[in-house]
């Protein structure tokens, strides 16, 4: 049993319900690094519990049956994501813990919000807590606890459930290559499996056998935040029309081995961050600013490719035609906005080393689009030297004087501050890794 996170059930006695409810009935707790996540007031026995008594089948069946997009997809805006992610939203009569889950796809995000107190409502959640759990962690925790639903179910003689039927097909679908990715594909589209565009999910498939299965991954992911997916096809066409020639083996790279932190035990903005300083450091580059031409020679594309600013392209991305010849496309109109980007694509090619022709920056939450972010941020305006500007005054003024000294946005600033404890984010969500990588050390 892992030790980061638990999901216990303490089994009660339920007199009405269904063969499957009655049996399932219990006590249901969650616990991540020693910290509860359903512990509440029990109004009606007048004291504190780990957990609601609810029907703890419902609860696996809801796991199970949202298994591939807990596992895989961020943090979207598609339409029905929060029923999928949010426990609250179970349903069938209980008083549910008020959990998100979500995932980047190396690691699994848990938030708790505490509920308010009302008349007639049997159970009050107290905890306001967040962790970050590595993706092995919780696949291995999700698979026992759903087993021992099911050894319960069988002990008291219930069988053929659909619970059986869900965990049955999920099993058999993760031992196949094949079908995994296809899942996969689906959750980061943010569609139920086989509820997915079919003709959309085949083409990515084929698109995957020519710019890599990670790449492809991420322009899944991508329709999350925009509803756009683009293929192979779409990216070359707008890499001849808007694209900048580029020389993809003159790419500043980092020897082999440099990046040793395994991801799903690291957080994806401390792994930017130690691959932006390791270049600076490579480079020679100490503390000061990078001009234009000087990134865009790191970049192996001319330097007009930040003052020449092409239509909107949706999308940022370097795409390969030969070790020798490739083109990149980027999105922002403004100058700030293109050189971040341009700096995502350099951390993009040094920290994802596989034989992809395939190099986006999109707008999704995934761990290598978070990665991306956060080596741009520190290889612009490195974070030592923006702590030493200044010098412990936060206000807008100071902000916007650092952020004009490195060329880089004021928010690309106030990310920086918050990765590294000197401001707090307003929005828990929107820093969760970051935020709570920093307080549990994890």
């Amino acid at each position: 049993m892992p030790i980061n996170w638990m999901i216990s059930a303490k089994w009660e006695a339920l007199d009405s319900g269904t063969p499957e409810e009655r049996a399932g009935f219990g006590e249901l707790a969650v616990r991540a690094h020693g910290i509860s996540f359903t512990e509440g007031h029990d109004a009606i026995a007048n004291r504190l519990r780990e957990g609601p008594l609810v029907s703890i089948y419902h609860f696996a069946e809801w796991v199970a049956w949202n298994w591939w997009r807990l596992r895989w997809e961020p943090r979207s805006k598609a339409k029905d994501w929060d029923f999928t992610h949010k426990t609250s939203t179970i349903g069938g009569g209980y008083v549910w813990p008020n959990i998100t889950l979500f995932s980047d796809g190396q690691r699994i995000a848990l938030i708790s919000k505490s509920t308010l107190e009302r008349a007639h409502t049997p159970f009050r959640f107290l905890t306001d807590n967040a962790a970050v759990l590595s993706a092995a962690d919780f696949e291995t925790e999700v698979d026992r606890f759903v087993d021992e639903v099911l050894e319960r179910l069988k002990i008291e003689n219930v069988a053929n459930t659909n619970l059986h039927k869900v965990w049955s097909s999920i099993l058999s679908e993760r031992r196949s290559p094949e079908i995994a990715q296809k899942r996969r594909l689906e959750a980061l589209l943010g569609a139920e499996p086989d509820e997915a565009d079919a003709k959309i999910v085949n083409q990515l498939l084929r698109d995957a056998k020519i710019l890599s299965n990670s790449a492809i991954d991420e322009l899944a992911a991508e329709h999350g935040q925009s509803g756009q997916v683009l293929t192979a096809e779409n990216l070359n066409t707008i890499a001849s029309e808007k694209g900048f020639d580029a020389s993809p083996r003159n790419v500043i790279r980092l020897p082999e081995g440099t990046l040793t932190l395994a991801r799903g035990d690291t957080p994806a903005w401390r792994l930017g961050a130690d691959a932006a300083r390791a270049v600076r450091e490579q480079e020679r580059l100490g503390w000061k600013p990078i001009s234009d031409s000087r990134l865009a020679e790191m970049a192996a594309v001319p330097a007009e490719i930040i003052k020449n600013h092409k239509s909107d392209s949706g999308i940022s991305f370097a795409i390969d035609t030969s070790s020798s010849e490739g083109k990149v496309v980027l999105r922002s109109k403004w100058d700030t906005g293109r050189r971040f980007e341009l700096a995502r694509l350099i951390g993009d090619r040094i920290a994802n080393v596989s034989q992809s022709k395939l190099f986006p920056a999109t707008r999704s939450y995934t761990y290598r689009q978070k990665l991306q972010r956060s080596f741009a941020a520190e290889f612009l305006s490195p974070f030592e030297a923006v702590d030493n500007l200044l010098a412990g005054d936060y206000s807008p003024e100071k902000l916007q004087e650092a952020a004009a000294h490195f060329d880089v946005s004021e928010l690309t600033i106030r990310t920086l501050l918050v990765n590294h404890g000197r401001i707090e984010r307003e929005d828990l969500e929107d820093g969760l890794e970051r935020v709570v990588a920093l307080a549990a050390n994890l």
